[in-house]
């Protein structure tokens, strides 16, 4: 059946969904914005953090993003208000499914991590940035995130990625070293997945002039501070039982560069640094019509390229 022809649909039953801050990249750059004299909380080097997201509103490949509503506190004013979010943005991160689970009680040893994961999707973690900044203390992240996410279609399996793999993110001098249950030689000597992540941006006008989509960022997962078997031990370490078909997100994947983030969080500095796209059209935050295309491959000498698709949402108005 020709692609054009077909309705792409979830890959799996997903009846958990947990979302993780892995980027030591990403945390520091967002850290700095609000915290300048200490960008990284205090655990951020000890515990891989996270929140549970809603599996409910994951959303296949290509359907529409409703603009949300929700309660914030404009700068200056004297109190919140409720509208459509004025700072709608995109998160440029990975997927993993889990395959084996585990039973309620029983945790999951690192060595054994690689055993439970089935493999990567792209995944687009809506944000609206305002609804956010209100909402967020002092339990993180709620409505400004569980409206809707977005996933590719396919799965690339664990397997598959096996020519990708390498080394874990070497900690800088001076950064402790993970806890026990946290550390394993195979998962530092394997545990990294070279794979480079795209965001790009299709605007409403460009789309009436059959303009083709713009870079936005470009990024690599080899540059994590978690891997994928950390998140899933840590996930499981008090016990909680994954299941076949849950999800993990690894966080926005951003680097050191600026042309490396994964958000326009980070790309325009919350929002007082525009963006200047090709066609002289602005953006601090995501317009209506605004289509985010999330794309990502994996290639080295003497292996075949893979490529995981494409993770498509085209952001729609707010309902009246």
């Amino acid at each position: 059946m020709p692609m054009a022809e077909a309705t792409m649909l979830l890959p799996a039953n997903i009846r958990g969904y947990t979302d993780f801050y892995a980027s030591i990249s990403h945390a520091k750059n967002v850290g700095s914005m609000f915290r300048p004299d200490q960008p990284l909380l205090p655990n951020y080097e000890w515990v891989p953090v996270g929140y549970h997201g809603r599996s409910s509103s994951i959303q296949a490949n290509g359907s529409p993003i409703r603009r949300p509503k929700g309660q914030c506190k404009p700068l200056g004013a004297t109190a919140p208000e409720f509208g459509p979010s004025r700072e709608l943005d995109y998160e440029l991160e990975l997927g993993a499914f889990v395959s084996l689970g585990n039973a309620l009680g029983e945790p999951i040893p690192l060595a054994q991590a690689s055993d439970h994961l089935f493999g990567v999707i792209l995944l687009n973690d809506w944000s609206a940035r305002d609804i956010q900044q209100w909402e967020y203390q002092p339990l993180g992240p709620f409505l400004a995130k569980n409206f809707a996410t977005t996933i590719s279609p396919w799965v690339v399996t664990m397997e598959a990625l096996a020519p990708f793999r390498g080394p874990a993110l070497a900690r800088p001098p001076g950064a402790p070293a993970p806890l026990p249950y946290l550390a394993d030689p195979s998962d530092q000597a394997s545990g990294g997945l070279d794979i480079t992540v795209e965001a790009w941006l299709q605007t409403g006008k460009m789309r009436e002039r059959g303009q083709l989509p713009c870079p936005l960022s470009s990024g690599s997962f080899q540059t994590m501070y978690w891997t994928l078997a950390q998140l899933l031990t840590h996930h499981a370490s008090n016990g909680c039982n994954l299941q076949p078909g849950d999800l993990l997100g690894s966080g926005t994947i951003s680097g050191e560069t600026k042309a490396s983030r994964g958000c326009l969080l980070e790309l325009t500095s919350r929002g007082t640094a525009p963006l200047i796209l090709p066609d002289g059209e602005q953006r601090r935050f995501l317009e209506d019509g605004d289509e985010v295309i999330l794309r990502g491959y994996c290639e080295r000498p003497g292996a075949r390229r893979i490529g995981l698709g494409e993770c498509r949402g085209l952001v729609i108005p707010a309902r009246p």
